[in-house]
């Protein structure tokens, strides 16, 4: 096996694939994994609902998986994978070279679309958050503002409230709402309102939402309900089946996509995205493609 040479190629070091990574490395396999760096779970300020973890951020639970996958021998490259091309096994391609490996698990999680709206980056993942599996919970009991795009936030309205707080406000850009929607959440005692989010305001804390016509909404906390775009770039190449829409992979229960020995992890195919489940599912992944090597 020459140096570029691998028995699997992982891109991605969100959970999933740093936990693949671990199995594989305790197998004795050759392995690297591409990180190009960023990505939701390293942007993570709080992380609480993960076994066996009081506490922690994103930003270490990564960073303390990179430092395992090292220890067992697998190898970290920060290089962008440009494309992953099949044929007798797979070939990956990254700025720095090429990479060869008859099995390729792709964990390269989504980004954020959520509208520019001044004063985000001081609150981001402190007082605003995009995930109420995650997040919610410091919702509780507290006056939340929900912002979204689509009929979806009104869903996590009524969700939101059921859970967590009764003092919420709804907040959409015309056209969205249907009138008799709009009755159905004043019946909730949830507030709605038509508007464009403009700018977070607040000197230590988060004390409210300005809006483009210049009323100001008082709120503790915000939900985001906007829609993120998975990072699959890489794989434009190849002819995949997905969902619905056309967004996420379609796999099978082992996460292996439509092309053979082709996995996909986390938020990249059907299913919930949390930290847990996709390092789950790269343990489940790792311990599935060692068993088919032996085979070979």
């Amino acid at each position: 096996m020459n140096e570029n040479n691998y028995d699997c190629i992982i891109i991605g070091a969100g959970p999933g694939g740093l936990q693949a990574a671990i199995h594989l490395a305790r197998y004795n396999r050759k392995v690297v994994l591409f990180d190009q760096g960023g990505g939701r779970t390293r942007h993570a300020l709080h992380i609480e609902n993960y076994l066996g973890l009081e506490a922690t951020s994103g930003k270490e639970l990564v960073d303390t998986g990179i430092k395992q996958i090292k220890s067992f021998g697998a190898e970290f490259k920060r290089e962008h994978v440009s494309s992953v091309q099949s044929g007798k096994g797979f070939t990956v391609i990254t700025d720095k070279g090429q990479y060869q490996a008859p099995y390729v698990i792709v964990s390269a999680g989504a980004v954020e679309n959520p509208p520019k709206i001044k004063g985000m980056n001081r609150f981001f993942s402190r007082t605003i958050f995009t995930c109420v599996d995650c997040d919610g919970y410091h919702t509780t009991g507290k006056k939340l503002v929900i912002l979204g795009d689509s009929l979806d936030a009104m869903r996590l309205a009524f969700a939101m409230k059921q859970m967590f707080t009764p003092d919420i406000t709804l907040i959409l850009p015309d056209g969205i709402m249907p009138e008799d929607h709009a009755e159905l959440l004043a019946e909730d005692g949830i507030t709605f309102l038509v508007g464009v989010p403009e700018e977070f305001f607040g000197d230590t804390a988060l004390t409210g939402v300005k809006l483009a016509d210049g009323q100001k909404v008082a709120c503790e906390m915000v939900m985001l309900s906007y829609d993120y775009t998975v990072n699959d770039s890489c794989l434009a190449g190849l002819s995949l089946d997905r969902e619905g829409n056309g967004g996420q992979l379609s796999t099978d229960p082992f996460c292996e996509t439509s092309v053979k020995n082709l996995f996909a992890l986390g938020a990249l195919k059907t299913g919930k995205a949390q930290a847990i489940i996709a390092a789950g599912q790269g343990a489940m992944v790792g311990i599935e493609i060692n068993h088919r090597l032996l085979e070979l």
